[in-house]
C-alpha cells in the first residue's frame, strides 16, 4: 500500500475532514482517501507522470500491451 503524509494544511481543514467523516460514517483516514481517489479517479497516468516517480523505481514498458507501435524517425 501506498502512503502520503500531508503537512501544513490550512487552519480548520482536519476538522472540517473530520466533521465531513462523520457525515460519511468514516473515519477521518477512510474520508481523506475517498476524497483523494475520486479526485484522480478517471485520469489516468501519463507516461510523464510514471517517469517523475521514485528514480530507484524500475519501469518496464510494453508497448504491444499500450497498443503503441514503434516507428522508424523521418531523417
Amino acid at each position: 500500500m501506498e502512503q502520503i503524509l500531508i503537512r501544513n494544511l490550512p487552519p480548520g481543514t482536519k476538522a472540517a475532514l473530520r466533521a465531513r467523516a462523520q457525515e460519511h460514517h468514516r473515519s477521518l483516514e477512510a474520508e481523506a482517501r475517498a476524497l483523494l481517489t475520486e479526485a484522480v479517479q478517471g485520469k489516468p497516468a501519463t507516461i510523464v507522470d510514471l517517469l517523475a516517480m521514485n528514480p530507484e523505481i524500475e519501469i518496464e514498458f510494453e508497448p504491444e500491451k499500450l497498443g503503441l507501435q514503434a516507428r522508424t524517425p523521418e531523417l
